[in-house]
């Protein structure tokens, strides 16, 4: 795969929070989706990934903490650190992430 439009691909998708692989990097996957600013359940994973906000804003909770992450920012969430969306998420973000060993022939 060569060039993708990000933003482009994000805005056709059909539902907010139901992310899309663009592709993969080794065993990487690179996630886009676009978020409509529903808060989202907490979750973990057993690996690490990184939230990156092309544009809009992340309004996280992580490890008990509240952070912003504004458009050109990302932020890394360590395995195993509880996370939620909180209310007021919007834009499109892309996630980089290794997939859970259980997770890799879903």
């Amino acid at each position: 795969m060569g060039l993708v439009d990000v933003s482009g691909t994000a805005a056709e998708l059909p539902e907010a929070w139901k992310s899309l692989v663009l592709g993969r990097v080794g065993t990487a996957a690179v996630k886009v989706l676009r978020m409509d600013g529903r808060s989202l359940a907490p979750e973990l994973h057993g690996t690490a990934e990184v939230l990156f906000v092309l544009d809009g804003r992340l309004e996280l909770l992580a490890g008990g903490a509240a952070v912003t992450v504004r458009a050109g920012e990302l932020y890394r969430v360590g395995a195993g650190v509880p996370h939620a969306v909180r209310t007021g998420s919007r834009g499109t973000l892309v996630i980089v992430e290794v997939p859970e060993a259980s997770a890799e022939g879903e």
